[in-house]
């Protein structure tokens, strides 16, 4: 299975990937450098660990950079956020910059 970022399997970054690796890491002040976060890791739980409130926060940065609103009450939230790439496959669907 494959988008147009790249397929699924890949654990090599795309491009923008790198680039909401890097927000996340400073919007959150993390502990890890971002090309070290495998697009495919889980941002919750078991892969970074992130919680509702650094969702909240990088979801204002994704508003802000890209130009579209990622909702709190959108029902695709989880599917969005679920892994770096799914929120890169996300954000370049819908950015307007």
């Amino acid at each position: 299975m494959s988008t147009a970022n790249g397929s699924f399997a890949s654990p090599e970054p795309t491009p923008l990937e790198s680039e909401l690796a890097a927000a996340l890491v400073q919007v959150l002040n993390l502990d890890v450098q971002a090309d070290a976060i495998d697009p495919r890791a889980s941002l919750f739980n078991e892969g970074l660990g992130l919680d509702s409130i650094d969702v909240l926060e990088l979801a204002l940065e994704v508003s802000q950079r890209y130009g579209f609103q990622l909702r709190a009450d959108d029902e695709n939230n989880h599917a969005i956020f679920q892994s770096l790439r799914t929120l890169a496959a996300h954000v370049a669907q819908h950015r307007t910059r």
